[in-house]
């Protein structure tokens, strides 16, 4: 049985990104994987880590959209 790949066009939570990162992080870390299974891990790490700062990004946005607004004088 394989188990199957995410969709990612999905859109993907933060925190479930960040635990699939961690479990691929734990998989390549074990070690004994070919090299094309090392490989897709690592792809996948690549897509999931980028999730997560898109994520982030946003989140520092929002959080920094109030205090330009308060330095433009708009309440």
């Amino acid at each position: 049985m394989t188990k199957s790949q995410p969709n990612p066009t999905t859109p993907v939570s933060y925190e479930s990104a960040r635990d699939e990162l961690g479990v691929v992080v734990q998989q390549l870390e074990a070690g004994g994987l070919t090299l094309e299974q090392s490989l897709a891990l690592w792809e996948r790490g690549e897509e999931l880590a980028a999730t997560c700062q898109e994520w982030l990004d946003s989140a520092r946005t929002r959080m920094l959209a109030p205090d330009a607004s308060a330095s433009n004088g708009e309440i």
